[in-house]
């Protein structure tokens, strides 16, 4: 499905399921929908609307290709929101998706209903450095390990021009991302290889904002209820983020889950599946 913003960009989304509708931001940037897949099967009492941002699975790029910064996205958010007719919305994002939905829920407070901050971090400092260097040690053992590590310090170095050079990378470096990696990992990350990852989007991100971008002063502007969750053996937004984001928005529920990497709702489905439907149907505060 797709609809068209203010200044003219087509937007796509894939809609999934029935019942409240909870719109879903995924990560990268730069990433498209796809690797949701059917985001633990949310969709049995959610209307999953699960928007694939620009420049990926079908949205139009920007004509700017340094139009890719958080406010973009933000942006975009909010023209997918009132293309739907919402007054308030559920809103959940995962990973750099968490990054955006933080932003959008701190400069539109009254349009979000439940916040749900899936894998996400509100600035990379030193904390969250010495946790992912922690995360990487520890896998240090397997016999992938060190290629992974060698594609993740070029991509984050910027050393890719195209989307096809940027996939051949992301694809060596996404083992790191789970607590184990084994047959069903690889299985899953098959389906994805077809996905066509921008890296326009990436580069900026990776360049420009990664390092220097910090949320914590706009986290008390959040109202609504929300709820952050985190894989325990997370490498890259593990609990040292989670526990921050905590930190900074009122009443914010903290959720760490057992045996699992980045991709939680993948890697322990029925844990995320039942924390976050039980999270979306209590009552908003």
């Amino acid at each position: 499905m797709s609809f068209t913003t203010a200044d003219g960009r087509k937007l796509t989304y894939r809609k999934l399921g029935h019942g409240p509708v909870l719109v879903c931001h995924p990560g990268g940037p730069g990433f498209s929908s796809t690797y949701f897949s059917d985001l633990a099967a949310l969709w049995e009492q959610h209307t999953l609307i699960m928007l694939n941002p620009r420049g990926t699975g079908g949205s139009d790029r920007p004509k700017d290709p340094r139009a890719y910064g958080i406010d973009d996205y933000v942006a975009d958010i909010e023209s997918l929101r009132e293309h739907l007719g919402l007054e308030r919305m559920n809103l959940l994002g995962h990973s750099h998706g968490g990054v955006v939905a933080m932003a959008y829920a701190a400069t539109h407070p009254g349009r979000v209903r439940s916040l749900v901050l899936a894998s996400t971090l509100a600035r990379f400092g030193p904390e969250q450095e010495a946790a992912m260097q922690k995360g990487m040690e520890k896998r240090a053992g397997q016999e992938w390990c060190a290629d992974a590590i060698a594609a993740l310090q070029e991509e984050q170095a910027g050393n890719f021009e195209t989307d096809e050079e940027l996939s051949g990378l992301v694809f060596r470096e996404l083992p790191l991302y789970f607590a184990h990696y084994g047959a069903v990992e690889a299985g899953y990350l098959d389906t994805l290889r077809t996905e066509t990852i921008n890296a326009d989007a990436l580069k900026l991100f990776n360049q420009e904002i990664f390092t220097t971008f910090d949320l914590r002063s706009r986290l008390p502007s959040i109202t609504s209820q929300t709820l952050v969750l985190t894989g325990d053996e997370d490498f890259i937004c593990g609990p040292v983020c989670a526990e921050e984001i905590c930190a900074g928005i009122p009443g914010a529920r903290f959720v760490m889950v057992g045996d699992s990497g980045h991709q939680v709702f993948i890697e322990q489905p029925q844990s995320f599946h039942d924390e976050v439907a039980d999270f979306l149907a209590s009552p908003p505060r």
